[in-house]
């Protein structure tokens, strides 16, 4: 008998739960009235946070959405929602003994995703598309399931805090640095931050996997997922060949002044920043011959219109303004007119902490909403390597646990 299994035993139901009592969840009801819906993935985490529900004396019902073709995924253990995963989901479902459902969301994952991960890269950008997940198919279909359940919250298994602040609801970096997964969720609502409950933003990965060994889990040695769903390989460009055929062409890798230095076969292969794989060695002088300058080189611009790559020295990718676009904020004030954000940033700046990809540090900025209502990050110090496509996430310069919201950058200009 596992330890869940000991518990459930000694469970009795309350002959009534005080009036305006909250439960450890946040509701007003006792747990055995209190419905939540665990996006359950088949990993560890979200497996651990059905467990933790249940024992807990929740009415917990377990989903599972089919985001991708899983047949062509089934063999890759290193990417969610392929078949291997919905086939763990449903295990432990049934091992816990509460429903579980398998919801079809290929299309609206296409859709909302996957097509716009193709159209990014095409335009020389690099998309995230795990955070459009969640703005998209998790936080608004299966959050919108929930609710047509009549489910009280929605909870998953992200390593991040949901906490109740003086000024309302805050999120907050989860207390295990080497998980926290706050980059990933700054485009929360506060609508829909009220309705979601991440249970495993006080434990540390550790602590989970031995929750799952209490709980007799059959995952709980399963490894993380490391690779995007829909590229269980790693390998992007074939992802965007086969959604867009015919639309990647061959093109010029550039040097800053202009120089040739090679072909290449699409922009959709590179990424500002990068370094190896360009297909050229060190840029080689025609003045000095073949002994000349061999620096490492980076590739600091795309213009995918020109169908061109531009390389050039680190120092090209110096930037210290980022422009923003579809800023979401969760700090105080929030709403859609974020009056607090535009207050304090519209003359002086707000100062606060960026971080400009997820394994980056949070370097201190100003954010400044101009008189256009655009949103621009100036940053203390220069960082290097800030692709359009990519993130800007925002955490408060007094309280660096707290996430304020965050936005896509647009553009990033070098300094030169």
């Amino acid at each position: 008998m596992t330890a869940l299994q000991s518990k459930q035993t000694e469970k009795k139901r309350p002959e009534s739960w005080p009036a305006g009592q909250l439960n450890s969840l946040g509701v007003a009801k006792s747990p055995q009235d209190t419905k939540v819906v665990v996006a359950m993935s088949g990993g560890v985490d979200s497996s651990v946070v059905a467990a933790l529900l249940h024992e807990a004396g929740y009415e917990v019902v377990g989903i599972t959405l089919q985001l991708y073709d899983h047949g062509a995924a089934v063999a890759a253990r290193g990417a969610c929602c392929a078949g291997v995963d919905i086939h763990d989901a449903r295990s432990v479902a049934a091992g816990l003994g509460i429903p579980h459902f398998v919801l079809d969301y290929e299309s609206k994952f296409k859709a909302g995703v996957m097509e716009g991960f193709a159209d990014a890269y095409l335009a020389g950008h690099t998309p995230i598309p795990c955070v459009r997940c969640n703005q998209t198919v998790k936080f608004t279909d299966l959050l919108d399931m929930a609710r047509d359940l009549e489910a009280d919250c929605l909870a998953t298994g992200h390593y991040v805090r949901r906490v109740q602040g003086p000024e309302g609801l805050q999120l907050l970096r989860g207390v295990d640095a080497g998980k926290d997964q706050s980059y990933f969720l700054f485009a929360t609502t506060a609508e829909q931050l009220d309705y979601l409950r991440f249970p495993l933003g006080g434990l540390t990965k550790q602590e989970t996997r031995q929750l799952a060994g209490q709980f007799g889990l059959s995952v709980q040695d399963k490894p993380d997922s490391q690779d995007i769903c829909f590229v269980p390989n790693g390998r992007y460009g074939d992802v965007v060949r086969r959604l867009r055929p015919g639309a990647i062409e061959p093109g010029e890798i550039r040097h800053l002044d202009g120089t040739v230095l090679g072909q290449h076969e699409g922009v959709i292969d590179y990424t500002i920043g990068q370094r190896k794989g360009l297909g050229i060695g060190g840029r080689k002088s025609v003045e000095e011959g073949v002994h000349g300058d061999t620096s490492p080189l980076f590739v600091v611009a795309i213009d995918a219109a020109k169908k061109q790559v531009i390389v050039g020295p680190k120092e090209a990718l110096a930037c210290v303004e980022v422009y923003l676009e579809e800023l979401n904020w969760l700090g105080p004030d929030r709403g859609p007119e974020p009056a607090y954000l535009l207050d304090k940033a519209r003359e002086v700046g707000l100062p606060l902490l960026a971080k400009l990809r997820n394994n980056g540090p949070a370097a201190p900025a100003r954010i400044i909403i101009n008189k256009g209502g655009e949103a621009v990050l100036y940053l203390d110090e220069p960082q290097f390597g800030i692709a359009p496509g990519q993130a800007a996430v925002l955490y408060d310069a007094a309280q660096p646990e707290q996430l304020l919201g965050g936005g896509w950058i647009k553009a990033a200009p070098a300094v030169l």
